[in-house]
């Protein structure tokens, strides 16, 4: 029975937020309360006890380097967002368009793992406002990063809430889960990726226009919106942890039985769900090694195919303004190529 119930409750939390935008606008309300109801029904109907104070302190703490690092740089960001404007103009006209795409790509994939996808994203959509290159342009070479954001926070446990999550819930295995695990684990897989990423926008070919066609913020940054953004990472993380606690039935007795390039597959659900959401409902301590792989490189790839797949992606659709479709039109095929040629290099012996 706990099965079904947990079931029932992951497809709300997984389809709610995509049709009703009460629920998309208070996403870490919502998150928080679903995680309390999966642990109260798996508590009453499950075979084991879903609370622990174990479980409560680590979700409380699980949080805090992602959410010091994203105010930090939050911070940083906002005091030296005006000088670097022209450093950023003056390289660009010094290097051509093309080139400044792809290191720009490579660069903030790199640096996303240490200053935060959020922090990555925001820069990433400054650094579009200035350019003044048309919409079209910008608007792929934007998703391009957005990928690249996406698998480079991965790669450490303060990038985004996925990697955040994937720590916290495959602790316990025979694996060490320190600060290098990820990096060990997708290393080498990440940043090649990243390579023919940055490949793909050198390869976009752009004009200079006027401000009107170009892509630009909806707003700036104020050191309250760094605040709040902060306080609702922790909110949303916390509640991913105490979620993950409440499914654990669900992935000792199913997910845990099912092959690493099936769950690879599976995950290009993440398109449309936040793979942080997905990763709480997957991943376990039983879990082996090209299980944990599979999941986590599905979750990474698929999120930056459609909007709502990803936190970057929803930073810089929201302030720049770039609609589902634009962005479909380019991720999906992206999303595709890299799932097809990830899934050669990762089960294909």
């Amino acid at each position: 029975m706990i099965t079904y119930i947990l079931l029932l409750i992951l497809f709300f939390i997984l389809f709610l937020p995509l049709f009703l935008k009460r629920i998309e606008r208070n996403i870490e309300v919502f998150f928080f309360v679903m995680a309390i109801m999966t642990l109260i029904l798996a508590h009453i109907f499950g075979t084991e006890p879903a609370f622990s104070l174990k479980l409560v302190w680590t979700s409380i703490i699980a949080p805090v380097k992602l959410v010091i690092a994203t105010l930090v740089f939050g911070l940083l960001f906002k005091m030296y967002r005006k000088p670097l404007e022209k450093e950023i103009l003056y390289i660009e006209r010094s290097i051509g368009t093309r080139l400044f795409s792809a290191l720009l790509i490579l660069f903030l994939g790199l640096v996303s793992s240490v200053i935060t996808a959020i922090i990555a994203a925001l820069i990433l959509s400054e650094v579009i406002s200035i350019l003044g290159l048309d919409k079209k342009y910008e608007s792929r070479l934007v998703i391009l990063a957005c990928f690249s954001i996406g698998m480079g926070a991965a790669l450490t446990p303060i990038g985004e809430p996925l990697s955040t999550i994937a720590i916290v819930k495959i602790k316990g295995t025979v694996n060490n889960t320190d600060l290098l695990f990820l990096i060990k684990l997708l290393g080498p897989y990440v940043f090649s990726g990243l390579i023919l990423v940055s490949t793909a926008g050198f390869l976009l070919k752009g004009k200079k226009v006027k401000k009107i066609n170009s892509l630009t913020e909806d707003f700036s940054e104020t050191f309250k919106d760094t605040a709040i953004r902060a306080l609702k990472v922790y909110v949303f993380v916390m509640s991913l942890v105490l979620l993950g606690g409440g499914l654990k039935p669900l992935v000792e007795n199913h997910i845990s039985k099912l092959s690493g390039p099936l769950l690879y597959w599976i995950n290009m659900l993440s398109a449309v769900v936040d793979n942080a959401t997905l990763a709480a409902a997957e991943l376990g301590p039983h879990l082996s090694l090209p299980q944990i792989r599979g999941i986590l490189m599905g979750l990474i790839i698929s999120g930056g195919m459609l909007i709502p797949g990803n936190i970057p992606n929803i930073i810089a659709a929201g302030k720049l303004k770039i609609s589902i479709r634009t962005w479909a039109k380019i991720g999906i095929p992206m999303g595709l190529i890299l799932m097809s040629l990830y899934y050669v290099m990762l089960f294909i012996k």
